[in-house]
């Protein structure tokens, strides 16, 4: 099995973006039972967890994008979304999903990037 994720892009600060990962040769029984997370890593980070979804559909968040993110999964498709809102330039990462306990081949990522909205400068003589 392995996780591909998706769904990254270029946004401004505000906007919104969903990712989906999906566990590609993951039977139903199987993907339903196993817990999922999505995490993120920054350059010149460590990877960050960001949320998680459990098999019985829970849901825990890191308290910098709980209220803005929402995490859900489609068991039929073997997917899990990240649906993120309100982003900021510091959520600029790539995002990767992966399943507890299972030996799943990790998935290169998916790269969101959140421009912020600049600030004016002006220059008079």
């Amino acid at each position: 099995v392995r996780l591909v994720e998706s769904g990254g892009g270029l946004v401004q600060a505000g906007g919104s973006l969903r990712l989906r990962c999906t566990a590609s040769g993951a039977i139903f029984s199987v993907f339903s039972g196993v817990d999922m997370d999505w995490y993120r890593q920054a350059p010149g980070k460590q990877r960050e967890w960001v949320a998680t979804i459990t098999s019985g559909r829970s849901t825990n968040y890191a308290e910098s994008v709980k209220g803005r993110f929402a995490i859900s999964r489609d068991n039929s498709q073997k997917r899990v979304h990240l649906q993120m809102n309100s982003l900021q330039p510091e959520d600029t990462a790539v995002y990767f999903c992966d399943a507890r306990g299972q030996q799943w081949a990790q998935g290169q990522g998916t790269q969101v990037t959140v421009q912020g909205q600049g600030t004016q400068v002006t220059v008079s003589s």
